[in-house]
């Protein structure tokens, strides 16, 4: 009998308990696989201050990077919701301040693009527009449009993202592009800019044919330009998936 989409199950690895998707096909693009462990036997000594591992100086592998580690090196235990943990897991310091920032993206950002926002969208070279609301799926794997209309775009089949802002500090482009979510350029936070847009290349499924989407912000949206600003975070963690 085949998965249910989005059913999901309970399992063990030797990091801790796992929610995971029944079908891997049906995995949020934000998540990361976790890592092969460094073998016992290729690491005598903490890979941070290099301290020798005895009977009393146990070995701690970091759930997020694999690498060995004392416990002085490895005691935190940190949420990692990108790798499906149910509780908080060890890691060492530079991962579990990685995970920590990124748990402002689950706790707030998330919430902002599952909520959603009103943009005026164009499809293609058209000259029309329709208003519709844009939000992501509960799942986080698709973007959702409506309006007159619906429209799913599938976050793993998008090949290019342009954020398009108006104002900017002096030195910077007016226009910060995403080239590739494989080879990403982020917007530098603070300055005075404001996110006014976003343009899309994507394939459809089915499909492998190239298709663009542009979402314009009315003026003065400033639900509109959260939004923009939540989606630009979501993309770095989808780059940082695929770059995996």
């Amino acid at each position: 009998m085949s998965s249910v989409p989005d059913s999901k199950k309970l399992v063990r690895s030797p990091s801790g308990l796992r929610m995971i998707p029944e079908n891997g096909a049906f995995s949020s693009p934000f998540s990361l696989d976790e890592p092969q462990w460094v073998p016992d036997k290729e690491c005598p000594r903490c890979m941070q201050c290099d301290t020798r591992f005895d009977f009393l100086t146990r070995k701690h592998h970091c759930r997020r990077c694999g690498k060995c580690f004392c416990d002085k090196c490895c005691s935190k235990k940190v949420l990692l919701p990108r790798m499906c943990f149910v509780d908080p897991v060890r890691q060492c310091a530079e991962c579990s301040l990685v995970s920590q920032k990124e748990m402002e993206f689950y706790d707030k950002q998330i919430k902002v693009l599952m909520k959603g926002a009103n943009f005026t969208v164009t499809l293609g070279t058209s000259e029309k527009s329709e208003s519709m609301v844009c939000r992501l799926s509960n799942n986080h794997r698709y973007l959702f449009l409506d309006g007159d209309s619906h429209l799913e775009v599938e976050l793993s089949r998008v090949s290019s993202f342009q954020i398009l802002t108006e104002g900017f500090t002096p030195g910077e482009k007016d226009i910060h592009t995403y080239t590739s979510l494989l080879e990403s350029q982020y917007i530098t936070e603070g300055g005075n800019s404001r996110a006014s847009g976003m343009l899309l290349q994507y394939k459809a499924v089915g499909s492998q044919d190239l298709q663009q989407l542009k979402l314009n912000a009315r003026e003065d949206n400033k639900t509109a330009s959260a939004w923009l600003a939540a989606m630009h975070k979501a993309a770095k963690l989808v780059y940082e998936s695929r770059d995996q």
